[in-house]
């Protein structure tokens, strides 16, 4: 475990948002980040500390928020898209696969052509699963996504019409009893996370925190140990342990608080800028 007191001024600051960053709301599209937390995290980025978000939303539900912060990179969907402009970026810029080429951004996904013969493999032995593919910001679903979030763009489809392309991930709501034959039969190809123990994503095995943490700081020519980083979920443990301060909010699950170097308040208590406010200004 590192403490604070070993080390060095951190040159780099990584924060989740949901569950960490910004507070909880009845619904996923209230939830908000307060101005007080804006302020903390504009005057560590003053004071000469990069700031770096790193989310499981896609652009759409987080560029706004994003471009609310003294962003240096962010990187969304776990990982599988990581944009060094952010401040200058728009939707159109980072969910266009003709423009997802340009030096800024860093995507890492695999075929559609592939994420096709996944569902259309897992549905041929669990029948009623609800599973889709998101790419682009679009997401190909055997089910109506409205359900859990009321603002992203989705297409019903049976995964035999799926465009070509460069999928960022397959995202699963597995029903009760499903869980358990599911692992079982994750192809070897893809890597698991599960997010707020309800969507299961299976993407690119380099497509996750800790690696898109690695990613930005050997742009920024940082070291990981220079880096504090903050998370609440199972999927921030990897990140919040190769960084040289790991710390989770109060509210975290019970496996992030027994890996994590620190505990700051509540995501609803503005943890993340207290502790920031007490250690780094």
């Amino acid at each position: 475990m590192t403490h604070l007191s070993t080390l060095e001024r951190p040159e780099l600051v990584v924060v989740d948002l949901d569950g960490t960053l910004m507070h909880d709301a009845p619904t996923f599209e209230e939830r908000f980040v307060s101005d007080y937390s804006i302020g903390v995290l504009q005057r560590l980025h003053d004071s000469g500390i990069r700031c770096a978000v790193s989310t499981a939303r896609p652009v759409s539900t987080g560029l706004s928020f994003v471009q609310k912060l003294p962003t240096d990179a962010c990187s969304y969907l776990n990982g599988a898209l990581i944009d060094f402009q952010p401040l200058q970026s728009d939707f159109d810029s980072l969910t266009n696969p003709v423009n997802v080429s340009q030096q800024h951004v860093v995507k890492v996904g695999f075929p559609s052509r592939r994420a096709c013969e996944v569902c259309l493999q897992l549905l041929s032995e669990i029948p009623d699963l609800r599973i889709g593919i998101v790419m682009d910001d679009m997401r190909y679903t055997n089910f109506d996504v409205r359900e859990y979030w009321t603002t992203q763009s989705f297409t019903i489809t049976d995964f035999h019409d799926v465009p070509e392309g460069v999928a960022d991930k397959i995202i699963i709501f597995p029903k009760a009893g499903q869980s358990a034959l599911l692992e079982q039969l994750v192809p070897e190809d893809l890597a698991v996370n599960i997010s707020e123990g309800v969507m299961w994503m299976l993407m690119n095995p380099m497509a996750n925190k800790e690696q898109s943490l690695m990613t930005i700081c050997k742009r920024f020519g940082i070291s990981p140990r220079k880096t504090v980083s903050f998370g609440d979920d199972t999927i921030d443990i990897a990140m919040l342990q190769r960084s040289g301060i790991g710390v989770a909010v109060a509210n975290a699950h019970t496996d992030v608080l027994h890996i994590a170097d620190e505990v700051c308040p509540s995501n609803n208590l503005d943890g993340v800028a207290h502790w920031i406010e007490e250690h780094l200004l």
